[in-house]
């Protein structure tokens, strides 16, 4: 695909959360994606490690929208102790 076509936009972003000593295997998932009818999406999908998990799904207007909602998003869970896959 021809750079002037490409995003700048981060589009996928996985996040882990490993502690054995607490038991904690958990992962978050982050997507931003355009349905058929062009609606950016955020999706979110998260759950401990080797299950199915959970997912929730956003719609904003513009791909920048869901961009800072996934930064916003990303930031609070590496508080929370999560690191980038």
């Amino acid at each position: 695909m021809p750079d002037e076509f490409r995003s700048p936009i981060k589009h996928h972003l996985v996040l882990h959360r490993i502690d054995p000593e607490q038991g904690i295997r958990r992962f978050y998932s982050l997507m931003i994606e355009r349905d058929l009818f062009g609606v950016v999406r955020l999706v979110c999908h998260w759950g401990r490690v080797g299950t199915r998990g959970q997912e929730a799904v956003t719609e904003f207007t513009t791909e920048q929208e869901a961009a800072e909602a996934l930064e916003a998003l990303a930031r609070l869970k590496r508080r929370r102790g999560f690191l980038d896959l």
